[in-house]
Parts: structure tokens; sequence; C-alpha cells
């Protein structure tokens, strides 16, 4: 397994360092950039893989809209750069490339399938928009192997400490532990289709093994509330969310998505794959993981 990597002035690789021990020679990570074609060409040309996950992006939608040139560069320009060096360099790799949800936004119809219009409500989803339709115009004009995953939000112990989820089920291990006493949040009626990232990457990897490339649909098909969430998590160690949670203008969106629901019937009936696990053993499993890492810390 081979992964790319940016350089920066920190290490940050802490949620992937445990697959590339310094004993281990099978996984590797090389150094590059989505906005660097030359990089991308590089590696592609040593490593020539069988499988390409495109999975790099800036995905904060927040953030996005902070920085929507490097966004679009990271996201949209960075995947054309992707198909590109696949094709200049001679290689014939089935090609992945991560879509979302977000690309649905102000939502044409509930719930949302593969042959639903997207209309993006931030500069990170218009991105995502723009890498979907160039990875279906190299699949129509170059026969190139590329499925588009159209993945609802898929969570973990793993998941950015920036990403609500994990802000969350952080904060909750902060206040149970003492750390902290409040957790502030956006838009707590903010509805979203969550499942487990584990189960997510078993629908990604059986994409690639079928004969024939396809767009398709990951979701769980159950909605629910940042609110719902906050419950759970709280309820976990014991604690009432409404003690702790406080509502903060700032985590707002300019343009916000209000309900995603996902209809992965799509999915279920050509890959044969289901969610198996469910909402509430998400949020239990993501708060134990962050009990433990916080409690680390704390010593």
């Amino acid at each position: 397994m081979h992964g790319i990597v940016r350089r920066s002035s920190s290490l940050n690789r802490a949620r992937i360092d445990y697959l590339f021990p310094d004993t281990e020679t099978r996984h590797r990570l090389h150094y590059g950039d989505l906005t660097d074609a030359s990089s991308i060409n590089r590696i592609l040309r040593d490593v020539k893989p069988d499988e390409i996950y495109n999975l790099g992006a800036q995905s904060h939608v927040k953030v996005s809209f902070d920085v929507p040139e490097y966004t679009a560069e990271s996201v949209g320009i960075g995947t054309l750069r992707l198909l590109e060096a696949t094709r200049e360099t001679g290689i014939t790799p089935r090609f992945y490339q991560a879509g979302s949800s977000e690309m649905f936004g102000l939502v044409q119809e509930t719930p949302q399938k593969e042959t639903t219009p997207f209309y993006p409500r931030s500069p990170y989803a218009a991105a995502k928009v723009y890498a979907h339709w160039i990875s279906v115009n190299y699949r129509e004009a170059y026969g190139t192997f590329v499925c588009n995953g159209i993945l609802f939000n898929h969570e973990s112990p793993r998941r950015g400490e920036g990403f609500v989820t994990r802000k969350i089920t952080r904060g909750v291990a902060s206040i149970k532990l003492g750390l902290a006493k409040k957790l502030a949040l956006g838009n707590l009626d903010a509805k979203r289709d969550w499942g487990f990232a584990k189960d997510y990457v078993e629908a990604m990897w059986l994409m690639l093994q079928q004969p024939t490339p396809d767009d398709y649909v990951v979701a769980t098909g159950e909605t629910h509330t940042v609110r719902e969430f906050c419950e759970l998590a709280f309820a976990e160690v014991g604690l009432d969310w409404k003690d702790h949670v406080v509502v903060d203008p700032l985590y707002f969106r300019p343009t916000e998505v209000d309900v995603l629901l996902g209809d992965a019937t799509k999915a279920k009936t050509k890959l044969g794959w289901t969610p198996k696990t469910r909402f509430k053993d998400l949020v239990k499993l993501m708060v134990a993981a962050d009990l433990q890492t916080m409690a680390k810390e704390a010593r």
C-alpha cells in the first residue's frame, strides 16, 4: 500500500502512523501534493498502482468559505491532475473518486440517489461536483475505469477533530474528565445521514472490484440532527447535553445544508453492500475512544 502525504512544517500524521511502522516495508508514504502535477506524475510512474483511491482534499466545508481557491485547486483540479497523470503515464489503474453528499446541498428530492440533481452550497461542494463530472468525462472519453462514490457522512474515532461529530465526542470526554465545562457548536438542527467509515471503505473497495465502472450513493438511509448526536454522546457518560452545549454563531455556514438523507439501493443491489453499524453504536464507540485518548493526554 502506498500513500501520498503533503510536506508540512510539523508532523501531522498521527491518525495514520500505525499503518506505516518503521519496520514495515510493504507500506510506504510519498511526499506529493494534489496541487503539484509533477509530484503526482512522478509517484504514479514509480508506483504503477493497480487501484487509486482519491481521498485527498481540503475537506472542511466551513473552512472552504475562507480558502475557496485552494479548496478548488486541491479538490477539483487535483482530481483532474490525478486522472490526467494516469493517462499521461500510460498506466491503467482502477480509480475511485471520493464524492460527497454535500454535492446535493439544497436538496432537490429526498432521499438523494445517483440521479438526484446536484445543488452545491459551499466552495467545497462545488469543487466536488467538478471532480465528479470530470471523472465521468474521463470514463466516457478515455475508457478510464473510474467510479464516483457519493458517500454520505462517514465517521470514526479517526475523524479529524474539526468535524462536528469528533468535536462533540472529544468535547464530551473533556467535560467528563473535568478538563472543560462547555462545548460550543453551530447549527444543532442540521440533519445528516451518519455512518461508520469502516463500513463505507468496504463499499469503496467493492466498487473497484466490479466488471464495469459506475457511480454509487453510499448511505445508511437514516437521518439524525446534531442535537440528537449530542444527546446520545453526553448520555454515554451520564451527562445532560443541555447543561454543557452552547450555540455559537461563529460556527454557522454562510449557506447551510439543512438535511441530507441517502438512498443506497443501487449499492445494496449491485455491490451487495449494507451498513453494519447503527447510529447509536457509532456514537458509543466514538465517545469510548475519545474518553480513552483524553484520559491518556490528561495523565
